[in-house]
């Protein structure tokens, strides 16, 4: 069984994926993937810096990320622009990843990690689709706390995303992740027996 699993920024999407992986499961991690592509020598890397400049690049030739953000996160044409740049790339990879871990443990949970998934409109590639959820506000505590931003800052993140009552509603499976990680854990272990998963 291949599902998708996604959420919002600062969900807890990594620690659901973890646990999953504790049980078991293989993961394919389209976050992963992303850095990847935007590693030097590849060519989504050179093609973002013909469009947005020399700029996005660090001394040693590396992404500056915290610079490419700051040029993308308040600008929708240009963070579309970005999006057609690196998502074709991307969703070939996760697909390539995911078909092998299929084809060589079919009876084996793949959990694929898409942070973008609804906003990307990948639902059609899995049979299942779970939401990590956490309240807004909790989402911007967080990203404050993680990222040492001001809320300005990460409201403008969290606005770049899907709402995340949206995407609970959307979801076949909602965990929440809102609460301490024992209730966490024991919402994936409910949902592997839900799944029918050894």
């Amino acid at each position: 069984m291949i599902i998708g699993l996604t959420g919002g920024i600062a969900s807890g999407k990594s620690t659901v994926s973890a646990l999953f992986v504790n049980k078991g499961a293989r993961l394919v991690d389209a976050d992963v993937i992303a850095r990847e592509v935007m590693l030097p020598g590849h060519q989504v890397l050179a093609a973002t810096v013909r469009h947005f400049g020399q700029g996005i690049l660090t001394p040693d030739g590396t992404l500056d990320r915290a610079k490419l953000g700051e040029l993308v996160f308040r600008d929708p044409e240009a963070r579309q622009t970005l999006n057609d740049l690196t998502h074709p790339a991307i969703r070939q990879e996760i697909r390539s990843r995911m078909q092998a871990m299929d084809q060589l443990e079919p009876e084996r949970l793949i959990v694929v990690d898409i942070p973008l998934l609804y906003e990307s409109n990948l639902q059609g590639m899995f049979e299942e689709i779970v939401v990590v959820y956490v309240p807004r506000e909790v989402q911007l505590t967080r990203l404050m706390l993680r990222n040492n931003w001001s809320r300005e800052q990460a409201e403008d993140r969290l606005n770049s995303q899907m709402d995340i009552e949206l995407k609970r509603s959307k979801a076949n499976y909602v965990i929440d992740n809102s609460r301490d990680l024992a209730h966490t854990e024991m919402q994936v272990e409910e949902l592997w027996d839900r799944l029918g998963l050894i």
